[in-house]
């Protein structure tokens, strides 16, 4: 009996394929070439990095020199400027002051436009609200001569020379841009500019030159850095000097004056990339940050073009920032890389350079080029021994397997192939034969189950339907709820004064003097037979007429009263009417304008809420330009001016009775649009509920509601103009103020 054959392991193709390539190409090649590459690369790399030391200490000597001049002009200005300060604290700065600066409409004080000119001498910008002390004016005009008189000399190098003081003031010499002063937008907000806070206490302990990122001047679109030096005196920052440098010509030479096939590239400590040959500067405004912090808003970086080329870039900037003191040269070896940096003296700037070892290598490799060209002919041999293998043992049946995949793509799956080979193109064969039966018992699975799904999609659209509907009839609830909870609210403020008004009308009654006439009439029954003597002889007789006299001014005046108090309760109903009104209009079409005098509606504002006002001890100031009537709904604007004295009211709780005071004033800042200010002296409102305070349903009282103001902000923005707030904060008070567009009835008739 015979033994059972076992059978063989399949043989394997890539393996046959890999071993007729290799041992060939590994014997001719490979260490022929590599004993004379080795030698060569050893000597040249010692050579380029030596090369590469000596040209970044030079490069960084020559580029310094601009860095080290600026700081040696500020500490010269910091001695001059501490004198003049000193020599101007015993003189009058009145005269000269006046002589050279003026105020303008805008509030700001700058250089006397007449007699002025920016190429000689400095300009000066002061921002509103500064207050102009006498020490203030002797500090401005010191800095005045010391800029005036070293400016031209260093414009020879620099842009420009200036000093912020810690106010706000600015003096600048700028020759390129005489006018500076003159142009300076009004709000300019210096003491906000980087050039400025990096000199302060805070950002500088140690009191020394900082250095701004670098940041494209838009008017010439050219690169500048700022250096900045503060100055203190007497233990407090006095101000701080300041030089623009151009780097335009800095980033050239960094770019283009480099070794041959390096590189270079200049970048500060925190990451701020100041020049680089692959940086596309189109359209920045600021510079690149290696770390991907966000730019300041509104500011745009430069780009690199790949998400590699940055990655490659923040392990460069990373391998230089944790290098060991007197480590000149460094090695990158995930990029193949050598690196040689050296410091920028002055704003601490790295200057590097950058070579690939592809350049060190390449000589090397040229030495062995003639023993690779052996190689490359071995090598061309074996490729036409492959060609010939691979076409016999690969090339074909795949074609064959290619032809059977259009088959099976075009839905005829009876394919028929060789699965008697022993290799893995016949386990393959094997296994796209079995593919092939499961992609046939799947396609009739799923045309089963599609024939399935439109009715389920049929089915789930009539239910999205009926979610559909009960969301909309959620949210007109919703709305009518809203616009209930408004109508509550402000019929409350207005009920308030209604139940005052009714009050107040009662107790007037209660104290008429009526019983008086009544004992009167009774004193004149008494005495009926001699009345003609008791009114002429008796005293209590001759008392009687004037009495009746003082007795009737009396109840005329307190009719009068009563009769006023039961017209208020009469306009506060109307006005309640006219409140459930709007907010019917505001659920279907806008109310119609009428013609409306704003002062008017201001008084009636104050008058609602006048007995509130008069129980809260608050005391009431009214600054009420007279305006023509302007069209307008009247009772929006009421419901607005009740609400916000209301609020008002209230915030004043916590304040001593004798320090509340309402402030209300009305006038036109503009020719198109007037102005209605609501200001108490309260509780004021901190910086973060400022942008909450109109949001619905936000309020700060434990008994409000959050819709008055909320309300308010709506009709204010139906009126066509809106409705802010203001506060510098708690226990500060707050000013509401309502802006409507304005147009006097008699303009609007004529157009």
């Amino acid at each position: 009996m015979s033994a059972p054959m076992t059978p063989r392991p399949p043989a394997s193709l890539a393996r046959s394929t890999l071993i007729q390539m290799g041992v060939r190409i590994g014997i001719l090649i490979a260490l022929t070439t590599l004993v004379s590459y080795l030698h060569m690369f050893r000597t040249l790399r010692e050579e380029a990095l030596q090369q590469l030391t000596r040209h970044v200490a030079e490069r960084s000597q020559r580029e310094q020199a601009i860095f080290l001049l600026a700081r040696d002009n500020h500490a010269l200005l910091q001695k001059a400027l501490e004198a003049r300060i000193r020599a101007w604290s015993q003189k009058d700065p009145e005269p000269l002051f006046d002589s050279l600066f003026t105020r303008w409409p805008d509030g700001t004080v700058r250089s006397r436009a007449e007699g002025f000119d920016g190429t000689t001498v400095a300009g000066v910008f002061v921002p509103p609200g500064v207050k102009l002390d006498t020490g203030l004016r002797r500090r401005i005009l010191a800095a005045y001569e010391v800029i005036s008189q070293y400016g031209p000399a260093f414009a020879a190098r620099f842009t420009d020379t200036y000093v912020t003081l810690v106010e706000g003031p600015v003096i600048t010499y700028w020759p390129t841009k005489p006018g500076w002063a003159l142009e300076l937008p009004t709000d300019d907000p210096t003491l906000e500019y980087e050039y400025f806070t990096i000199t302060t206490p805070a950002k500088n302990p140690r009191r020394h030159t900082a250095w701004s990122g670098s940041y494209l001047y838009s008017p010439t679109q050219s690169w500048l850095v700022t250096a900045n030096t503060p100055l203190d005196m007497d233990g407090r920052h006095v101000g701080s000097f300041s030089h623009d440098i151009y780097l335009d010509e800095l980033m050239v030479r960094s770019i283009n004056d480099h070794l041959p096939g390096a590189y270079n590239l200049l970048v500060r400590d925190d990451g701020q990339l100041i020049a680089h040959p692959a940086l596309d500067m189109r359209g920045a405004t600021v510079g690149y940050d290696i770390l991907g912090s966000a730019p300041p808003p509104g500011e745009s970086p430069p780009r690199l073009a790949s998400e590699e080329e940055r990655a490659h870039l923040r392990s460069l900037f990373e391998k230089v920032r944790s290098r060991q003191p007197g480590e000149d040269i460094l090695e990158l070896p995930e990029y193949g890389e050598y690196i040689a940096v050296a410091r920028l003296q002055g704003p601490d700037w790295n200057f590097v350079t950058v070579l690939p070892k592809s350049v060190v290598t390449a000589s090397a490799l040229s030495a062995a080029r003639y023993v690779l060209l052996f190689g490359l002919a071995s090598l061309l041999l074996e490729l036409v021994i492959m060609y010939w293998v691979l076409r016999k043992q690969i090339s074909q049946p795949l074609l064959v397997f290619t032809q059977a995949t259009h088959r099976v793509a075009s839905g005829d799956f009876q394919v028929t192939l060789d699965t008697s080979r022993e290799d893995e193109l016949g386990q393959l064969a094997g296994a796209f034969r079995t593919m092939a039966d499961k992609v046939q018992q799947r396609e009739e699975q799923l045309r089963q189950a599609n024939e399935g799904l439109e009715q389920r999609v049929e089915e789930r659209t009539r239910e999205l339907k009926t979610v559909h509907g009960q969301l909309v009839q959620t949210a007109r609830q919703a709305g009518m709820a809203e616009i209930a909870t408004n109508v509550l609210h402000n019929v409350g403020n207005v009920l308030n004064s209604v139940y005052t008004s009714s009050q107040l009308a009662r107790s007037r009654v209660g104290e008429l003097r009526v019983d008086h006439v009544s004992k009167v009439a009774t004193l004149l029954e008494e005495r009926q037979a001699d009345l003609s003597h008791f009114l002429t002889q008796d005293e209590r007789g001759r008392n009687l007429l004037p009495f009746l006299n003082k007795l009737g001014q009396n109840l005329l005046k307190e009719r009068e009263e009563i009769v006023t108090l039961l017209e208020d309760v009469g306009r506060y109903t109307e006005h309640i009417g006219d409140i459930v009104k709007v907010q019917q209009n505001h659920a279907r079409t806008p109310r119609m304008s009428e013609p409306v005098q704003l002062s008017s509606l201001v008084d009636d504002a104050l008058r609602i809420n006048a007995a509130a006002l008069t129980r809260h001890q608050v005391k009431e100031v009214r600054q009420l330009s007279f305006l023509p009537p302007m069209m307008t709904d009247k009772h929006k604007v009421l419901m607005i001016l009740v609400n916000l004295i209301s609020n008002a009211k209230y915030a004043m709780d916590g304040k001593p009775a004798e320090q509340r005071l309402l402030s209300v004033k009305l006038d036109l800042p503009v020719p198109d649009r007037v102005r209605i200010e609501v200001q108490d002296n309260g509780m004021g409102i901190s910086q973060e509920l400022l942008t909450r305070i109109f949001q619905y349903g936000f309020t700060t009282r434990k008994e409000g509601h959050g819709f008055g103001l909320h309300s308010s902000a709506v009709a204010a923005q139906e009126l066509g103009g809106s409705l802010t707030v203001h506060s510098d904060g708690p226990g500060r008070g707050a000013t509401f103020t309502l802006e409507l567009p304005y147009q006097p009835i008699q303009e609007a008739s004529s157009s």
